[in-house]
C-alpha cells in the first residue's frame, strides 16, 4: 500500500465526548505511524488546546490550526511549509460589539499563545488546558492581529442565527467556520481559509498525492478536507451536509472508537 496521509479532525472525530482519546485510538494511531502512514491533526481549535492530544497520539508531524489559518510543524520553527493568516485589528474590535448580544456566551480572540475574552465564561472543559488565568481580558486598547475570533452560543439554532449576522457584515472579509459540542463555536478567520489549504501543505512536504490522503471529520469546518481528499470520510455522527460528500461514513460515532475501527479495518491493523 502505498504511503498515505492520514488527517484527523479533533471535536467529533478522534476525541470522544469527554474530549479525551481512548487507548484504542492511540494503539491504531502508533501501529499506522509503524507502517509509514503520515497522520496530522487538522483543527478548528488552537494549539493551546491541541497540543497535549498531539503528545498523548505520540506524533511528529504538522499540525494545521484555526480551520486552516496556522499550519506548523511543533519544534521546527523553520519549517518552510509552514503558513500563519491573521485578522486586522480593526475587525477583531468590531466582531467584539457582538458580546453585547443575548445569543453570545463569550467572544474570544486568539492572538498567538494568549487568548483574549470577553468573560469568564468557560465553554468547554479543556478550553484553558493550563488553566483559566490563562485568560486575559478584551480591552478596545489591545492592539493586535488574532488568529481568529470566536462566538460560542447555547444551543446551534443560536449558532447559525450570528453566522448569519457575521457574513452579513463581513462576509467578503472573513470565512466562518461552525463546530459543535457543549457550546456550539462560530469561528471566524481570514478569508480564504480552510482545512483543505494545510491538509496540501503537508502533502507537499511530504510528497503525497492527493489520491492518497484520507480525511476523517465530521462538522462544517471540514466540508472542504473532506471534499479535497482522495479519500473523505465521514463519522457515523457528522452533519448531513459531510456525509453528502463522504467517499464513505464510519460504522461507529466519535464516541463508539468510530475513526479507530474504521482505520483499523481499512489498514488492516488488529484491535487489541
Amino acid at each position: 500500500m502505498n504511503k498515505k496521509l492520514i488527517a484527523i479532525d479533533l471535536d467529533g472525530t478522534t476525541l470522544n465526548e469527554q474530549t479525551t482519546i481512548d487507548p484504542l485510538t492511540i494503539h491504531v494511531i502508533q501501529q499506522l505511524r509503524k507502517q509509514g502512514h503520515i497522520v496530522s491533526i487538522v483543527t478548528g481549535r488552537p494549539y493551546r488546546t491541541s497540543y497535549q492530544h498531539y503528545d498523548t497520539l505520540g506524533l511528529d508531524t504538522p499540525i494545521v490550526n484555526f480551520n486552516g489559518a496556522w499550519c506548523h510543524f511543533p519544534n521546527h520553527a523553520d519549517w518552510a511549509y509552514a503558513y500563519h493568516k491573521y485578522l486586522s485589528t480593526d475587525l477583531m474590535h468590531d466582531l467584539f460589539q457582538l458580546k453585547d448580544k443575548k445569543e453570545i456566551q463569550l467572544i474570544s480572540a486568539e492572538v498567538g499563545h494568549h487568548v483574549y475574552t470577553s468573560s469568564p465564561y468557560v465553554p468547554y472543559e479543556d478550553f484553558f488546558p493550563d488553566g483559566s488565568e490563562a485568560a486575559e481580558p478584551y480591552t478596545k486598547d489591545l492592539q493586535a492581529q488574532p488568529t481568529a475570533v470566536n462566538a460560542f452560543t447555547p444551543s446551534k439554532h443560536l449558532q447559525h442565527k450570528i453566522e448569519k449576522q457575521i457574513i452579513k457584515d463581513y462576509g467578503d472579509k472573513v470565512e466562518i467556520r461552525t463546530w459543535g459540542g457543549k457550546a456550539p463555536c462560530v469561528e471566524i478567520v481570514a478569508a480564504g481559509v480552510q482545512k483543505a489549504m494545510g491538509v496540501e501543505k503537508i502533502a507537499d512536504y511530504y510528497n503525497i498525492p492527493q489520491k492518497d490522503i484520507i480525511a476523517l471529520g465530521d462538522e462544517d469546518n471540514d466540508y472542504e478536507m473532506i471534499q479535497f481528499a482522495g479519500h473523505g470520510v465521514a463519522m457515523k455522527n457528522a452533519i448531513p451536509s459531510i456525509k453528502k460528500i463522504a467517499n464513505d461514513i464510519t460504522d461507529y460515532t466519535n464516541d463508539e472508537q468510530g475513526l479507530a475501527r474504521y482505520l483499523a479495518k481499512y489498514f488492516g491493523i488488529e484491535l487489541k
